[in-house]
């Protein structure tokens, strides 16, 4: 298949450049019907039994603003990672800094043991507190998509409420919509929730360039599928109840953990690439928000629902849906599945 075949036109102003209050009172298009809901609805369009997987990952406040130790120049680095005792990371003017440099942030300071004028440099981070973590969220801030111009008042928004674990560039954006009240409609339901991880890079962000989707080279994540919720997947589905995931990230976790067949425990990096004519092995339902035209998300969900996925995005944009990281969400199902009714 064509890139060209998964490009839609997205004005401007249906880029969502806040989030809504209250987060639930988002917008949700359920896709069987294309009937209008919010995210506070989501309880009734699920079934008792069934069971919720969220992405509990939390996003690192990577961007980072200092100077060169010794000439005091302004330089911005962006952490994408960590592996070991070194960090991966992005530096703006890369042009102007080579290895062995010291840069300062605050009480954080970075030496570059790579070159990064090639793009992606290795660093090394010391601060005055054992707790690196906690170091750079002292001195960094949200590294927010290219599309939101103005930073929310709430760095916060840009979290779940139920985000624990600090790892990832860019938020589970569709996880963004639930709130306490939510897991605790879901909970009075029936509706099980169980955990992954998914550690989001900033290549999330990537547009496919090549002209075929098949050869677009897929970004590698890291994700932690536990025992805990493998089993609450197999039993939920030997009772009848179906697996709603809340977000790609979810999507692509829960699918790799199902790589083989059948659901097992999995920790590491993935390369899972999801596209029309996948097999889908784990998920019945997923909510999820409206992507950018031609990346690798829309990708994924158009393999999820078929061509349908033209006409939801045409509704979507003809009703006023908001779209990208702070818009609406959808709720789609795979073809064949029960639909709810309202």
């Amino acid at each position: 298949m064509k890139t060209a075949d998964f490009a839609y036109n997205l004005p401007d102003h249906a880029i969502a450049q806040s989030p809504i209050e209250p987060r639930d009172a988002a917008r949700l298009l359920l896709v069987s019907g294309l009937t209008d809901w919010t995210v506070r609805d989501l309880p009734c369009l699920l079934r008792p039994g069934d069971l919720v997987v969220v992405n509990e990952t939390r996003v690192r406040s990577a961007r980072l603003r200092g100077r060169r130790r010794g000439t005091g120049g302004v330089v911005e680095m962006l952490l994408l990672g960590r592996s070991g005792e070194r960090w991966e990371a992005l530096l703006r003017p890369a042009r102007r800094l080579r290895a062995g440099t010291v840069l300062e942030f605050g009480a954080l300071t970075a030496r570059l043991e790579t070159d990064p004028r090639q793009g992606k440099a290795d660093v090394t981070l010391e601060a005055d507190v054992p707790d690196i973590e906690r170091a750079i969220a002292a001195v960094g801030e949200l590294p927010l998509p290219p599309y939101i111009h103005v930073p929310p008042d709430d760095p916060e928004r840009y979290q779940t409420v139920f985000g624990r674990r600090v790892g990832s560039a860019a938020a589970p954006t569709a996880a963004l919509h639930l709130t306490e009240r939510t897991l605790s409609a879901l909970r009075d339901r029936g509706v099980g929730l169980a955990r992954v991880e998914l550690r989001i890079g900033v290549d999330t962000f990537r547009p496919i360039t090549a002209e075929r989707i098949a050869d677009h080279e897929m970004h590698s994540e890291w994700i932690d599928v536990p025992d805990t919720t493998v089993r609450r997947v197999v039993e939920t589905r030997k009772a009848g109840g179906r697996i709603a995931a809340v977000g790609t990230t979810a999507v692509r976790a829960l699918e790799t953990a199902c790589a083989g067949g059948e659901m097992a425990p999995y920790r590491g990096p993935t390369r899972l690439y999801i596209t029309p004519g996948y097999r889908f092995g784990a998920v019945d339902l997923l909510m999820t928000n409206f992507h950018m035209p031609s990346s690798s998300l829309l990708v994924l969900m158009a393999a999820f629902i078929g061509p349908a996925w033209k006409d939801v995005y045409r509704t979507a944009l003809s009703r006023g849906y908001r779209f990208l990281s702070f818009g609406d969400a959808m709720l789609a199902e795979r073809p064949g599945e029960e639909r709810p009714n309202r």
